[in-house]
């Protein structure tokens, strides 16, 4: 999980005093050798990326879970008793979505929708995790943390700052910090249980941002194993129950990706997405799709809203916030990247 390279600071964590001190290298290892047996808790998710209100793109056009994702807070509650029994409720606005998995059985419910699917998983399905939910659901603050040490490589700068207090818990702060003076991310500190040794909260801060632009945090847990019962779903009255198997809904899922691939003329001299750069400076650059008909006109009006920009590459319409930009110029082609605009503009001139 570590990216070799990257260098873990030997600042050590001044901490409480009721707690020891560690070294960055010490709470490296601490997260990965992490295990508990049972917990339960509630996870906040907020965000506040800086981005400019677009209507069906980032204003509020009745996906209220989808907005707070960038401009709001999730709250999602979680229980946990083994690798075979795991549950994540998101309490949206206008209803609730559960993935549960008891043993063999997993769930995924839609109150709204008055909707259930009932996966049976095969016999060596033993100590996988259950489907994830939806695009648009908080992570936990071990999904988030995992993502941020994939991250770590020698463009990253590995340290540690003072204790912390999360959840009534104490904890430390692992600090990982970009080198690239490119890079809109200033710092993602990671809170660790001092106890337990798992991350109790993420914090994603924009370069010389006093707040998160991003926080994934328990709000409460416990660590007491929650009771069998949690993880015992019996659909509501009138839901409607589709049964499968993982076998069967990934085959399903591997034929209609196929089928709307195939339904798609391929786009005239279509390209792979590259990158250039690397680490935390990276940008990834593609060549719009071909469209036609009411799906350009779409794509159209969403560009069109976005400001116009230009220079000694051309022109264009950018995206930005304060984690990250996107250029779309006139001739097709996209530039992103958790850059400033201007490395966006340099890519393009190339």
């Amino acid at each position: 999980m570590i990216g070799g390279g990257a260098a873990a600071g030997t600042i050590v964590a001044s901490a409480d005093p009721s707690l020891p001190d560690r070294s960055a290298a010490e709470l490296l290892v601490d997260l990965q050798n992490a295990k508990v047996d049972g917990l339960s808790g509630t996870i906040v998710q907020s965000a506040d990326l800086g981005l400019p209100k677009i209507a069906g793109l980032t204003a509020d056009s009745g996906g209220a879970d989808l907005v707070n994702l960038v401009a709001g807070s999730n709250t999602a509650r979680v229980w946990y008793a083994g690798e075979d029994k795991a549950r994540l409720a998101l309490m949206g606005t206008l209803g609730e979505t559960d993935v549960i998995r008891n043993g063999d059985d997993v769930w995924f419910w839609q109150s709204k929708a008055k909707t259930a699917t009932h996966l049976t998983l095969p016999a060596d399905a033993e100590g996988k995790k259950p489907a994830a939910l939806p695009t648009g659901v908080p992570s936990t603050p071990q999904d988030a943390a995992e993502q941020a040490l994939d991250a770590i490589d020698p463009t990253t700068e590995v340290s540690t700052t003072g204790a912390a207090k999360v959840a009534g818990r104490d904890a430390y702060e692992l600090v990982l910090s970009p080198r690239a003076s490119e890079s809109l991310i200033g710092q993602v500190r990671l809170a660790i249980d001092a106890e337990k040794k798992i991350p109790l909260r993420v914090d994603v801060y924009g370069k010389n941002a006093v707040n998160p632009a991003i926080r994934v945090a328990f709000q409460q847990i416990s660590f007491d194993t929650p009771d069998a019962q949690q993880f015992t779903f019996n659909p509501p009255p009138g839901t409607k129950v589709n049964e499968s198997t993982a076998g069967k809904l990934e085959a399903e899922l591997d034929k209609e990706h196929k089928a709307a691939e195939s339904s798609k003329p391929a786009p005239a001299g279509a390209e792979q997405p590259t990158v250039i750069g690397e680490g935390w400076a990276s940008v990834v650059t593609a060549k719009l799709p071909k469209a036609s008909g009411d799906e350009a006109k779409q794509l159209d009006g969403v560009i069109d809203m976005l400001p116009k920009v230009s220079g000694s590459w051309g022109s264009g319409h950018l995206f930005s916030g304060s984690l990250f930009s996107v250029l779309v110029t006139d001739d097709g082609r996209v530039f992103a990247g958790a850059v400033a605009p201007e490395t966006l503009y340099k890519a393009a001139a190339k």
